[in-house]
Formats: structure tokens, sequence, C-alpha cells
């Protein structure tokens, strides 16, 4: 199998971006891309450090980030499997980019830019949530914004296929698969209650 190594000969078989492509790029976050973010519940963020990269999903009952101003989003980090890959990767590596969702819409926003991580009391309190704070938030300060395609998630269907999840393997079958003698049943029969207690 043959690889192509070299820029040119990458973009001989692209060829130029249309405009839209291109003037669409904005180096701040503008009205109408807050209106965007402001609507998604729910992004992807993908980060970078010496071991490689990681990408986690991240999401919210409201807006999963708040945008403090045009140039700054900060995103709380409520609880997860306390593994704190993309946390690490922010410390030692700032660059990272947040991939938007918006449930029905075919279109994404995507921001690229450099975090930072921050335990500010006054700014996670503005998350409280029934009583419980983010331990930190990551404060990204927006490199570059702009919309993407719509073609990925038409040819998935994301939003239209209806639910295909029956038969995929639960996490307790997984976990189970990775470690023997793990009890999967019970994890998975566990986690409901213990995913209601702790989501916040």
């Amino acid at each position: 199998m043959e690889f192509i190594e070299d820029i040119a000969a990458l973009e001989a078989l692209y060829g130029a971006p249309g405009e839209a492509s291109t003037i669409k790029v904005m180096d701040r976050i503008t009205p109408l891309y807050r209106r965007w973010i402001d609507a998604s519940r729910f992004c992807v963020l993908s980060t970078v450090g010496p071991e490689g990269t990681d990408g986690s999903p991240r999401g919210d009952d409201g807006p999963v980030v708040r945008v403090l101003d045009g140039r700054t989003l900060a995103l709380p980090d409520w609880r997860g499997n306390q593994r704190i890959d993309s946390l690490r990767n922010v410390v030692r590596d700032g660059r990272l980019s947040l991939v938007f969702m918006v449930p029905g819409s075919n279109n994404v926003v995507r921001v690229n830019g450099r975090g930072r991580i921050t335990a500010d009391a006054a700014l996670l309190e503005g998350f409280e949530r029934d009583g419980r704070r983010p331990r930190v938030a990551i404060l990204v300060a927006v490199g570059e914004v702009y919309s993407q395609c719509a073609r990925a998630l038409i040819r998935a269907r994301l939003w239209t296929a209806g639910d295909e999840s029956a038969g995929l393997p639960t996490v307790g079958d997984l976990l189970a698969e990775a470690k023997r003698g793990f009890d999967g049943a019970a994890y998975d029969a566990e986690w409901p209650g213990r995913a209601a207690r702790t989501m916040w």
C-alpha cells in the first residue's frame, strides 16, 4: 500500500476549497455563532499530549459551555470516570478543539484554540447544581470558530435513523471482556442508580 506523505500531492487530489469553506472561519465568537453554541448541550473535546490524542464527550442539561466573551469559553469539568486524560493534556499542551452538536441539526460548529485549567471559586460557583460544583473548568482562548459541512451527519443519519442500540455490548460486557472474573452484570445493574447519585 502506498501512502501520501507530500502536501502538494494531497492538495492535488482535492483542489482548492470553495469560498464558503474559507469565509466562514472567524477569530472570535460572533453573535450568530454564540446562538449556535448556546443551543448546544453536547460537544466533543479533543486534546493532544505526550502520549497522543484524546477525544472526550462533554454534556450538560443546558449549554455545555459558557461564553464569557467573544474570545473566551468556559467548559466545566463535571464528574466523569476520573481518568482526567483531557485535563492532563491541557496542562501539558493547551491546544484543543471543541465540536458542538445540537440534536436535529446536521451542521456542527468547531472551535479551535488553547485551554487552561482553573479552579477559580467564583467561576465554579456560577456552574453550581444541587449544591455541587465542578472541580475545575477549562478556559478556552478561541483561535478560530467555524461551521462544518453537514454531509457527515447526513450520511450517518445521526438524527433520523432511530434507536440502533439493540444488541450492542453493555459497558459491563466490555469490562468483563477486559478483566476475567469482573461482574459485568452487577456493574450494569448498579449503573443507573450510581449515575443518578453522581450526575453532578
